[in-house]
């Protein structure tokens, strides 16, 4: 049977998975493209180990998505399939190290611009957290609910562009020129 199976075309392979949701068959598709599958991820992804586990993912979901959808040419599907997976796969991870080094480069800047934030008593910090809370209320609206969602509710920057309806480079913007203003507003009460 194995051998009769591994002389199957792609189609054939499909369609006898299909009707018997026997793993086997999607088996001698994985051992017919995992190495098309393998090297589209490692190009992608820049790491071996990365591309290793991608392929078993992508694999590991072509039982679910062969038994919804018709497919005319695996080896153009299975393709198209393993680009976009790792084109998701980079957008979270750029999106990560956006968030984190906007975090960071946030939290640095007012620290450093902000000479009574550095009070080490909690009255200190109290203060500060009423400054900043009042600062923040005098911010416009569209800067003033990017700057809530972004650092208070954490969420990302594609999140608060559906939330808010902005798009991505508004929400980047607003995000920007609330943090200026933000600054400034801050500054403006020590003088």
């Amino acid at each position: 049977m194995k051998a009769l199976a591994a002389e199957l075309s792609d189609t054939e392979l499909i369609k006898l998975y299909r009707e018997s949701l026997d793993k086997n068959y999607v088996g001698i598709l994985y051992k017919r493209y995992a190495h098309l599958v393998l090297g589209t991820c490692v190009f992608y992804l820049k790491d071996r180990d990365a591309g290793k586990d991608a392929t078993l993912q992508i694999f590991e979901k072509m039982f679910e998505e062969l038994k919804k959808r018709e497919v005319d040419n695996f080896k153009v599907w299975i393709s198209f399939v393993t680009r976009n997976f790792c084109i998701s796969e980079l957008r979270k991870k750029r999106v990560q190290l956006e968030r984190d080094k906007e975090f960071h480069k946030t939290e640095s800047t007012l620290m450093e611009s902000e000479e009574p934030l550095r009070h080490s008593n909690a009255e200190g910090k109290e203060i500060q957290l009423q400054r900043l809370e009042k600062a923040v209320e005098r911010l416009n609206v569209a800067q003033k609910k990017c700057i809530e969602l972004f650092y208070l509710q954490e969420k990302t920057y594609h999140e608060v562009a559906a939330m808010t309806g902005f798009t991505m480079n508004e929400v980047k913007s607003h995000i920007q020129n609330g943090k200026r203003n933000l600054k400034l507003l801050l500054s403006e009460k020590d003088e």
